[in-house]
């Protein structure tokens, strides 16, 4: 690629997922990362407090609006309609996000890669989406990644799933330099007066590699090239570095959630059917997904044999956990698990009975539990007479729960309303329950006990890490209590305009104060459904979908 004049940029905030000093500190001293440890150095930074809860698709859009999930909206990877659910897309954030206030103002903005931001919506500027989007994304403006892969050649949102070892690791380096190279592009373009990109393999690299620090430190110095290369070509005025939240490793329990409510009479279960399968492993990393079974002559497909099997299997007792359990003692589960479809599993495997339980954890992400209200939920069997008593009873219930070495599973088990505050409470777990340290694996597995070992061994932890860097930035400034809510006023800031007042956080000490206004509110247009089997099967691959 030809050199390119440096551009205009004001501030560029550079995402790292999952990053936070534990992870960094060790890299700075080394010398492995020269370009992050020079904002870090020149500057200020801290640990940033992530949110409730502290995972990806609900933190970065807190990130980039400034506002708690119950202004925007998203809680999870999921989101729920009755006991369906789909995977979140950009439809599902109910908030202004922070290029659409540049753009409010006269600015525009170049944004790579930041996940929940498909499809997009129009603003002056480009952008491409991350995490959550398919493999070709629709981009703004239209034609746009065309473009990019006839400038730098190929570009992945996702490394492919059939990569394994250094291959993956290869891979995670490789999309780093894809993200700078279209990111390098677009600034050249389009001019950017603010830039945002996001590194989403920084934290991948835990999920798929946990406690390989070899692999770990080579993904972070192709982040690391490619952050020197971005200041380089666009010399922003400021540099923002934030995080959604931290990493590292579980030494507590896994705490199967729903098989506790169980045994408190709360979950009812049953086997096969259309729910979130247990044995996530098998069910999402399968490579035949609907090819078993013969089509009748309406077009139904029929069961197969080994659906029939399973399923029989299942009535009495032989489930998919066990088979799952007795094959990983022999070291065969992962050969199954390339081999076996996954309504055969689904047929056999112990699931929640979202309709008949009184009350459940849907998604582990959520870090809560869901009562199925009458009236809310389509089958709801808690009338609301009843419902702040069963929330009484599952906080008292799960605020005792302790680990078999007498630790405190939860550092707070608390109604939602403590936690959030907006139009959208109510799509939020009605008790929010928080792991004590964040240490405890939650879980919301049955069928194989109330604990086990972390599925997980590294995971995500609430301290993430801020720095910041250049123009109007105040490198004595402490910022020892920073917060995920305050990087959306602080970017504001840094084009001397003011927070929104709809926002939760506030400016970082290390810049000046602005003030507040009131922006127009957001104008939501319908959501749309995401619906896409790769896109779920990549976040099962990872663990996120049980």
């Amino acid at each position: 690629m030809a050199d390119r004049a440096q551009t205009s940029m004001q501030t560029l905030l550079v995402g790292l997922d999952a990053g936070c000093l534990p992870v960094l500190d060790p890299l700075f001293e080394s010398g492995g990362l020269p370009n992050l440890q020079s904002v870090f150095e020149e500057g200020t930074n801290g640990p940033l407090e992530s949110q409730t809860p502290p995972w990806t698709p609900s933190a970065w859009p807190s990130l980039y609006t400034g506002v708690n999930p119950g202004k925007h909206g998203v809680f999870g990877f999921l989101r729920f309609d009755g006991y369906e659910w789909d995977v979140v897309n950009d439809t599902h954030v109910r908030e202004r996000t922070l290029w659409e206030l540049l753009d409010h103002h006269g600015y525009s903005s170049v944004v790579v890669n930041v996940p929940v931001t498909h499809p997009p919506r129009e603003f002056d500027g480009a952008l491409v989406p991350g995490y959550t989007a398919p493999e070709n994304p629709d981009c703004h403006p239209d034609g746009v990644l065309a473009e990019i892969r006839a400038e730098i050649g190929e570009y992945r949102v996702y490394a492919p799933r059939d990569a394994t070892g250094d291959e993956k690791v290869e891979w995670y380096r490789r999309l780093s330099r894809m993200r700078g190279e279209a990111f390098r592009y677009l600034a050249a373009k389009h001019d950017p007066d603010f830039g945002f990109v996001q590194f989403q393999q920084t934290d991948t690299v835990f999920h798929e590699f946990p406690g390989d620090d070899e692999k770990v430190r080579g993904v972070y110095e192709a982040v690391d090239e490619q952050i020197g290369k971005i200041i380089e070509e666009c010399d922003p005025d400021t540099i923002v570095v934030a995080s959604d939240h931290g990493m590292g490793e579980y030494t507590g329990h896994e705490f199967r959630v729903n098989e506790f409510l169980r045994k408190k009479g709360f979950v009812q279960t049953k086997q096969g059917g259309e729910g979130m399968p247990t044995w996530s492993t098998i069910a999402n990393n399968q490579l035949q997904e609907g090819k078993t079974g013969e089509v009748d002559d309406t077009g139904a497909r029929k069961p197969s044999a080994l659906e029939r099997g399973l399923a029989a299997g299942a009535k009495v007792g032989l489930t998919s956990q066990r088979i799952a359990a007795a094959l990983d003692t022999v070291g065969l589960a992962d050969y199954v698990a390339e081999r076996v479809p996954t309504d055969a599993i689904r047929a056999a495997t112990e699931q929640v009975d979202f309709p008949n339980s009184a009350a459940y954890m849907r998604d582990r992400i959520e870090l809560g539990v869901r009562v199925n209200l009458q009236g809310r939920e389509p089958n709801g069997v808690v009338p609301e007479s009843k419902y702040e008593r069963v929330r009484d009873d599952l906080i008292g219930h799960l605020s005792e729960v302790e680990t078999p070495d007498g630790r405190p599973v939860f550092d707070r088990v608390v109604r939602r309303e403590e936690i959030f505050s907006g139009p959208y409470v109510d799509e939020a777990p009605d008790v929010v329950t928080i792991p004590a340290d964040y240490d405890q694996f939650l879980s919301t597995r049955v069928g194989d006990g109330q604990f086990g070992p972390p599925s997980e061994p590294y995971n995500h932890k609430l301290e993430g890490v801020v720095a910041l860097s250049g123009a109007g930035v105040d490198a004595d400034a402490e910022l020892a209590s920073a917060h995920l809510f305050d990087v959306t006023p602080t970017i504001l800031a840094t084009f001397g305009l003011p927070a929104g007042d709809r926002m939760d956080g506030s400016v970082l000490p290390a810049v000046a104060e602005t003030g507040r206004e009131a922006y127009p509110g957001f104008d939501a247009d319908a959501r749309v459904a995401t619906d896409d089997g790769d896109v779920e099967a990549r976040l099962a691959d990872l663990g996120y979908l049980e």
